[in-house]
């Protein structure tokens, strides 16, 4: 199928949509589509940029497009869909509410990928436009959460048929074949030793404070943080600089085609989400996310301890990670002390995780989404 793909994130860039974003079209064309990608912004990247980037290995283009600023990205929903039905696309995949709407005008395929809930004036108001627009529809919701949320903003009960609960996934191939911990960390340079290890950006909310007092709790092992803006790293280097953490690294950010082999560096993973979690854009997730670093943990195969959130229990239980309560720090170090002492029960809960993981591959995901013969 020909396949237009309309997102208003920034390509290239570091942000969780902006890698969501291109791990879906990379699926998509895996799985033999044909997919365009269409963005806001001037500056053309090339593909080999992108793929390291990005950490993919099956080319599609992407288009860059003009938007105005004053015209919130609608100008762009508009020309994008248009120049897709130029192109003969049969089918508008995309997480701009604006562009599935005018695709059903268009009496194109939509799908809707949502991952919050509409926002500002307008967002609401293509929200409903979308689900009473006559023509074939899917919504993709990353959550159980987030569906039901939206059921109840909007008063109605989404058909059965017409909606997919979809959390993301991982690039099962990139993790097969990767090294034992201690191999990991030699590679790489790093200070042998039990180490606890966590990726994702350092905005609020997701546990940097957190990940230093474990640090100072445990100096016996080493805590490695894989990622961040360069801003919030270099403020979180002085923290652990000011209070003498001599086991802490951070790395900065690590392109997506580098990043398994840092993750595969620790013994065990962490998900220190707070009650309220940030996004690049703000807001807040903490009840209807789907953290992508949670299908890169079951996919590296190591011990995963998390913040108890009902949005997490949606993919994990007991039996595939240890749960601790968000923001609360004596909890944690309690919770972490016995999978630093246990190696026998670090291993249990990795193989666990690691059998779960054929679930999430991105490219079953997008299968999934597309498949059915009613919507």
């Amino acid at each position: 199928m020909k396949i237009a793909c309309i997102a208003t994130a920034q390509v290239p860039s570091i942000t969780a949509n902006s890698i969501q974003v291109m791990k879906v079209c990379h699926a998509l064309a895996r799985n033999g589509h044909e997919v365009t990608l269409y963005v806001p912004g001037k500056p053309a990247t090339d593909w080999e940029t992108l793929a390291d980037l990005y950490g993919l290995s099956q080319p599609f283009p992407v288009r860059w497009l003009s938007a105005l600023p004053l015209a919130k990205r609608n100008d762009f929903a508009l020309r994008a869909v248009r120049l897709a039905r130029r192109e003969r696309a049969e089918m508008v995949y995309t997480w701009a509410i604006q562009s599935a709407v005018m695709a059903l005008v268009s009496g194109m395929p939509a799908v809707f990928e949502a991952h919050d809930l509409p926002t500002g004036r307008l967002g609401p108001l293509w929200m409903r436009v979308f689900l009473r627009l006559p023509g074939r529809r899917r919504l993709v919701c990353i959550t159980r959460a987030l569906r039901r949320a939206l059921e109840a903003r909007f008063a109605v009960r989404l058909p059965e048929h017409q909606v997919v609960i979809a959390p993301n996934g991982v690039d099962l191939d990139r993790y097969r074949d990767l090294p034992d911990p201690p191999s990991a960390r030699a590679q790489l340079g790093l200070a042998e030793g039990v180490t606890v290890g966590c990726s994702g950006h350092l905005y609020a909310g997701r546990g940097g404070e957190l990940f230093l007092a474990l640090a100072q709790a445990f100096p016996q092992a080493q805590f490695l943080w894989a990622g961040g803006r360069e801003e919030d790293v270099q403020s979180y280097r002085r923290l652990a600089q000011e209070r003498a953490l001599a086991n802490v690294t951070f790395t900065g950010f690590i392109p997506q085609a580098r990043l398994p082999l840092v993750q595969a560096a620790a013994d065990i993973l962490l998900m220190p989400y707070g009650k309220s979690i940030a996004g690049s854009s703000g807001g807040n997730s903490a009840e209807i996310c789907s953290p992508m670093k949670l299908f890169d943990y079951l996919a590296v195969g190591r011990a995963i301890l998390s913040s108890d959130l009902p949005v997490i229990r949606e993919v994990l239980d007991e039996d595939t990670a240890v749960f601790a309560p968000p923001e609360d720090a004596a909890g944690w170090i309690e919770a972490l002390r016995p999978l630093l002492a246990d190696a026998g029960l670090r291993r249990r809960l990795a193989e666990r995780a690691h059998a779960l993981a054929e679930q999430y591959d991105w490219q079953a995901r997008q299968a999934r989404i597309l498949g059915g013969e009613t919507w």
